[in-house]
């Protein structure tokens, strides 16, 4: 997820400011994705492509992609990748950018609070184990996200809710509930991708 926080005290001047050209500017190397913003109780006002915490309102709806899967700028960011990460460990292209847009908004060099890293936001362990030497290469990372993606839809019988939530916050937490963890990071962070997936 990618926040952006400013004071109260610039607030008029950022909804003036903060079209959807600014908004290109603040992500420069983003996919197009709905904007939120809340208020915090300081005043402080933060702005975030995937809202996982209470409090968000809609700030700025982007265009939709079209038939053929392409946004309005005529062009999905590291296409060719994920297409062939896809035809290799038999992922929908589809979901896998629903998860880079979740994840990491196509930023190649995001890193997350917890630690996670590049397009698909892969934990050092997830890292090792899938033997991506380079967090933020596109290759590695779409690759390896996309065989751990893989590894997780077998886990759960081609449940996509369900691989989700273990990719967000762990297999053992979903074991632990016996599904969807309670958590709102989690559940937002499922709603979120499955609604890039199926195009919403």
């Amino acid at each position: 997820m990618k926040t952006i926080k400013f004071s109260y005290f610039n607030l008029f001047l950022i909804l003036i400011a903060l079209s959807p050209a600014s908004l290109i500017l603040l992500y420069p190397n983003s996919a197009p994705a709905d904007i939120y913003m809340r208020v915090g109780k300081n005043g402080t006002v933060y702005f975030s492509n995937v809202p996982v915490s209470s409090g968000y309102d809609i700030y700025m709806r982007t265009v939709k992609r079209n038939a053929n899967g392409v946004n309005n700028f005529g062009y999905v960011p590291y296409r060719n990748i994920i297409v062939n990460a896809s035809k290799k460990y038999n992922v929908s292209p589809k979901l896998i950018e629903a998860v880079i847009k979740a994840e990491s908004g196509y930023d190649i060099r995001a890193i997350s609070d917890k630690g996670a890293e590049g397009l698909m936001q892969l934990m050092p362990k997830t890292q090792k184990m899938l033997e991506v030497t380079n967090p933020f290469n596109p290759y590695q990372n779409i690759y390896g996200g996309t065989e751990y993606l893989k590894s997780l839809i077998v886990k759960y019988d081609g449940n996509l809710s369900l691989a989700l939530a273990a990719y967000n916050a762990g297999s053992k937490a979903v074991k632990k509930y016996g599904g969807i963890p309670p958590y709102s990071e989690t559940k937002n962070y499922v709603t979120t991708v499955m609604d890039y997936y199926k195009g919403k």
